[in-house]
């Protein structure tokens, strides 16, 4: 039996599958949690601190996943390296780094080790946003033809706005870093010993678009030392499904795999998450709900949709146009929630029936009726990706009394991630775009209240992918395309992928009455969204000056 081997860098940990190549059955799973998780507080030396809306990692914590996890997956899976035809990975995105022009990250030179800006700034770093504001400025005020393609505005998580910031308050890191590469192509680095780029990534965070990114010009204005960044992603890029090269031995000796298999160009795990679901087709939504939420389509017409995270030409599989967008904050909320605002005497409840407070919540939340709880929520706690573009929006409850239970306000945070989403999907639709099914992967789709939910909101069946493994099971997928087992993406998702139609239906009553919630937060979203208060940033901005003042 051949197989391949797919590896998922996620937010926390990182996860290996072995998968088979007839026909995608996962045959094992190995997970490797990062040891140092995200940095957004201090340095690893514990002394060195983070100012506020930044986000980082290491490196080494990545090389573990391929140290522990790989070789586990393969024990468990009971096969040999000689049946790995070919290994493939995704990471976050834009999880950014700077390094030498060998591929040697900043933070692993000698006396780097406490400069924060040499370590590499995972997607949800947020702290470059007035860089990212002073790149939508100028490219509205110049009619820079590029934004169009971002719905208008691009995002402080992405590569150009980081490296601004990088520049700016750290000018020799800034000079040292011959490279500015994307992790999902750093990886692939470490697997092969080239330097390899992804038209995925360089589409959607590196701003490319038909093969140009931004004009020297351009960069020039926003700083004269930016106008040769461009310089530090310079790279041809490569197809989604082709091999970027072979493993290395010193990557064979890594991972336990053979040297000399094929290692697929490296993706985004939302975006290779579309072939494990078998949502390639033109209009086929797939929505992947963690931490976060990306919600990935495809279609065969390019529209300019306001506050899209992107569309580029074979984003996703080749000859359709990919669109992106997403919400910053799903999972997280969530957890915030249960720290937060959660009592000691539910979490003694949950732990003497067994089950994990989110389970308890969902329970009571499961018992009220639509609209019970008289609340409605905004669901910025990270900002929002999508339709806004604004990182410095905050979260925001309405409604609450001194009877408010801390289930209605799960329930109420549950409900607003769901309008996040409809006003994602409508977007889409009024953008001339349209989006005739839905399906949802990653790891919140397992709460099912939840996705009745999503569906009664959304007044649409629910699919839901057929593995717990998407990312990694799309990364696989790829890996066997790369490795030439099938022609393309789509013969090797038709035979690979999984999917489970219609798992969720809507139900008629509570759909009518979230329209009526539904307008409330819509009438919450462009208030403080659109102009109509700038409370929010101003709350950031005093928060801010407040840390940065105790620091002192």
């Amino acid at each position: 039996m051949q197989v391949t081997v797919g590896v998922d860098f996620g937010t926390l940990s990182g996860r290996a599958v072995v998968v088979s190549v007839a026909d995608g059955t996962q045959l094992a799973d190995a997970v490797h949690d990062y040891r140092h998780g995200v940095l957004d507080r201090t340095l690893p030396d514990g002394s060195t601190e983070l100012a506020p809306d930044w986000a980082l990692q290491l490196p080494e914590d990545w090389r573990e996943v391929l140290r522990t996890a790989v070789p586990k997956a393969l024990a468990l899976a009971g096969v040999t390296p000689d049946q790995v035809i070919g290994i493939g990975t995704d990471f976050t995105a834009c999880t950014v780094l700077p390094t030498t022009a060998d591929g040697t990250p900043l933070c692993e030179l000698p006396g780097l080790a406490g400069r924060p800006h040499a370590y590499p700034k995972l997607w949800r770093h947020h702290a470059a946003q007035p860089q990212a504001d002073r790149i939508n400025a100028l490219a509205a005020r110049l009619g820079e033809p590029w934004p169009a393609r971002y719905g208008g505005k691009v995002s402080s998580e992405w590569q150009y706005a980081k490296g601004l910031q990088l520049l700016e308050e750290e000018p020799e890191l800034y000079a040292r870093a011959d490279r500015w590469i994307e992790a999902a192509d750093w990886i692939v680095w470490e697997l092969t010993g080239a330097e390899n780029r992804n038209v995925c990534t360089a589409g959607y965070k590196g701003m490319v678009q038909d093969g140009v990114p931004p004009s020297r010009e351009f960069l020039a204005r926003l700083h004269p030392g930016f106008a040769e960044f461009t310089a530090k992603l310079d790279h041809p890029l490569s197809p989604l499904g082709a091999a970027a090269g072979t493993l290395t031995a010193r990557a064979a000796a890594m991972t336990g795999l053979n040297e000399g298999i094929p290692v697929s160009v490296g993706n985004v795990d939302a975006h290779v998450t579309s072939a494990a679901a078998r949502a390639l087709e033109p209009g086929h939504l797939l929505a992947i709900m963690g931490t976060s939420t990306c919600h990935i389509l495809n279609s065969e017409v390019l529209a300019e949709v306001p506050g899209m995270c992107g569309v580029v030409d074979g984003g996703v599989v080749p000859g359709l146009w990919g669109y992106e967008a997403g919400q910053s904050g799903v999972g997280d909320i969530f957890a915030w929630a249960v720290r937060s605002t959660t009592p000691a005497e539910y979490a003694e409840q949950a732990r003497a029936r067994g089950i994990s407070v989110h389970q308890l919540l969902t329970e009571k939340a499961a018992a009220q009726p639509v609209g019970g709880h008289g609340l409605v929520a905004l669901d910025w706690h990270s900002g929002n990706r999508s339709t806004l573009v604004d990182h410095h929006l905050s979260g925001l409850l309405l409604g609450l009394t001194l009877d408010t239970r801390p289930e209605e306000i799960y329930r109420a945070l549950l409900e607003a991630t769901a309008f996040g989403t409809r006003m994602i999907v409508e977007a889409f639709e009024h953008g001339g775009v349209p989006v005739t099914e839905f399906t949802v992967a990653g790891g919140l789709p397992r709460n099912r209240f939840l996705m009745q939910i999503y569906s009664d909101v959304l007044r649409r069946p629910i699919n839901v992918i057929g593995s717990e493994q998407g990312p990694a099971l799309g990364s696989a997928i790829h890996a066997a395309v790369a490795a030439g087992a099938y022609p393309d993406i789509r013969a090797a998702s038709a035979a690979m992928g999984r999917i489970r139609l219609a798992v969720h239906t809507p139900d008629q009553y509570r759909a009518d009455a979230y329209d009526q919630l539904f307008a409330h937060y819509r009438e919450l979203h462009d208030h403080f969204g659109r102009g109509g208060s700038d409370s929010m940033h101003r709350l950031r901005a005093l928060r801010d000056t407040a840390r940065l003042e105790e620091n002192r």
